[in-house]
């Protein structure tokens, strides 16, 4: 698009993440998991998006008093995250990506058997057995998109209507999964 304000063309739509995401998931992983040294982006080197979460989560990584690392899950997911998990004190982010998505159930057990604490983009991951998920709520932008092409079929051209960033975001935290963690989640 030419820009999210006006895309241009014949397009509009909505956006899932804002690249700086990546430092909101790391902030997130710490408060959970304080005593963390290291994480692990699970990182798919075709998702241009990757890059930009990674940027964003070691910018925020010195003043959290960790350092990140690129784990690579593109040929062996459950090579590459026993291989990181070698080390103390460290963690997961899983960037989401059909690959991540489609195999969130062994990343989650290979998270818990390796004993990392990991955070996951979207909140059915929590409900699979992973940590903490911090994302977009998914009804909210899909309601959104139904509102739009409403307005589309009712003659408005997409150009005129701006991309959507997430307005809505959820946090979920699996509890029997912090307690197995030994992490200990405050609650309110």
């Amino acid at each position: 698009v030419a820009s999210l304000a006006r895309p241009g063309g014949n397009m509009t739509g909505f956006q899932n993440f804002e690249p700086a995401i990546g430092g909101k998931w790391l902030g997130v992983l710490k408060e959970i998991a304080p005593n963390l040294k290291r994480v692990g982006a699970l990182f798919m080197p075709d998702a241009k998006a990757h890059a930009s979460f990674l940027d964003a989560a070691k910018q925020v990584a010195p003043s959290a008093g960790i350092t990140v690392a690129i784990v690579d899950i593109q040929k062996d997911i459950e090579r590459a995250i026993a291989s990181y998990a070698d080390q103390p004190d460290s963690g997961l982010i899983v960037f989401p990506h059909p690959k991540s998505i489609a195999n969130r159930k062994l990343i989650t057990s290979l998270a818990s058997r390796y004993q990392l604490p990991a955070i996951y983009p979207y909140r059915y991951f929590a409900a699979d057995g992973g940590l903490i998920t911090y994302g977009p709520d998914q009804i909210d932008q899909w309601r959104g998109a139904a509102i739009y092409v409403d307005r589309i079929l009712k003659g408005e051209k997409p150009a005129d209507l701006p991309v959507q960033t997430p307005t809505k975001y959820e946090l979920a935290i699996n509890l029997k999964t912090a307690k197995t963690l030994g992490l200990i989640v405050a609650s309110n």
